[in-house]
């Protein structure tokens, strides 16, 4: 392991460079309680875009979260208020687990010395020029490839933790959602949409799946949305559930997280709130088309992600416009054994 440079002695002030997007704020968080874990009396801040900002807000391990709005970059109003902002923080280390030439152009704006990236593949467009420090991992992993981040500063990234924030308010209006549905014996979570078309699986496998989880397993669902179309894709599941899927309300990103905390299962495309389930401790069952399991799947070893067919580097990298089969693949039988299989697990942890 590399030593501990000069830039971390004492109570260093260190700054984490992930703008985007939701999952994959979530995926840096472990990062984010290493660094807290190990340098108790250090300055840890965090730049991000404001949407997946909402998550971050209040975490135990961050002491500043700066804030930006999308197309920032665009505004060179922004981009020196930003500079001025962040040499008032004076970092001695910035981090940037996003591998982008705006991620690293933060960290590089910062003035902080030390500027740790990637100097594999993970490194990308112009990022690589903008480090001091460079880290090849071969983690395969996204959660693992960001504490590798950390190898430089010689600081050990176990035991992994997310800590997503919770309150008292967003508890509230989840246990609200189970008691009004009659959920309170325990329920699955769908969530049919995904950030690109070729992430979807159909909404009427989904819907069957949840006519299983309730006529097989005395097990209701409830389907999660945000946004027009996936509500449609939502009342879509529910009317093919055979009356065992309940619509969710709209929901916030905390309040989703405060939902996920209490379901025994989450079955979804790799997307946020995937991720965000996986975060708060529930068993999740990932569908897995134009993205590589081992590297975007749900982290750790709870649960079960499912990927039919192999990914060629050539379509890695038109992974948007995949074509549908690569999901379709994935068939409602395979979920629904998926499901047993967890809720066996469960039940014998139970007993």
């Amino acid at each position: 392991m590399a030593q501990e440079p000069s830039s971390v002695a004492g109570n260093p002030r260190i700054l984490i460079a992930r703008l985007s997007a939701i999952g994959d704020a979530i995926h840096t968080m472990p990062l984010l309680c290493a660094l807290r874990r190990q340098l108790p009396q250090a300055l840890l801040a965090w730049v991000v875009e404001e949407r997946a900002a909402t998550l971050l807000r209040g975490h135990e391990a961050l002491d500043e979260l700066i804030r930006l709005p999308r197309g920032w970059l665009k505004s060179p109003r922004t981009v020196w208020r930003l500079r001025r902002r962040l040499r008032a923080l004076q970092p001695d280390v910035a981090l940037d687990p996003q591998g982008l030439t705006k991620s690293a152009l933060v960290a590089r704006l910062s003035g902080a010395g030390c500027r740790i990236g990637f100097g594999d593949e993970k490194g990308r467009e112009l990022s690589r020029w903008l480090y001091t420090e460079w880290v090849s991992t071969p983690a395969r992993h996204v959660v693992d490839s960001y504490l590798a981040l950390l190898e430089p500063l010689g600081i050990d990234p176990r035991p992994v933790e997310f800590r997503v924030p919770e309150n008292e308010a967003d508890a509230a209006t989840a246990a609200g959602i189970v008691r009004h549905a009659g959920l309170e014996e325990g329920f699955a979570v769908i969530n049919p949409g995904a950030g690109w078309p070729s992430r979807v699986w159909p909404a009427v496998r989904h819907g069957r799946v949840a006519d299983y989880l309730g006529r097989h397993k005395g097990l209701p669902s409830v389907v999660v949305w945000a946004g027009g179309e996936e509500r449609s894709m939502a009342e879509q599941i529910a009317a093919g559930s055979g009356g065992h899927a309940r619509l969710a309300p709209a929901t916030t990103l905390t309040e989703l997280a405060a939902l996920l905390r209490l379901a025994r299962l989450f079955i979804g495309s790799d997307t946020g709130p995937l991720h965000l389930a996986a975060a708060v401790g529930t068993p999740c069952i990932s569908l897995h088309g134009p993205t590589w399991a081992e590297r975007s799947g749900p982290y750790g070893p709870q649960h079960i992600a499912l990927q039919e067919m192999s990914l060629d580097d050539a379509l890695d990298r038109n992974r948007k416009t995949a074509s549908a089969r690569l999901m379709e693949a994935i068939s409602v039988e395979l979920v629904c054994e998926a499901c047993d299989r967890i809720l066996r697990r469960d039940a014998s942890h139970a007993a």
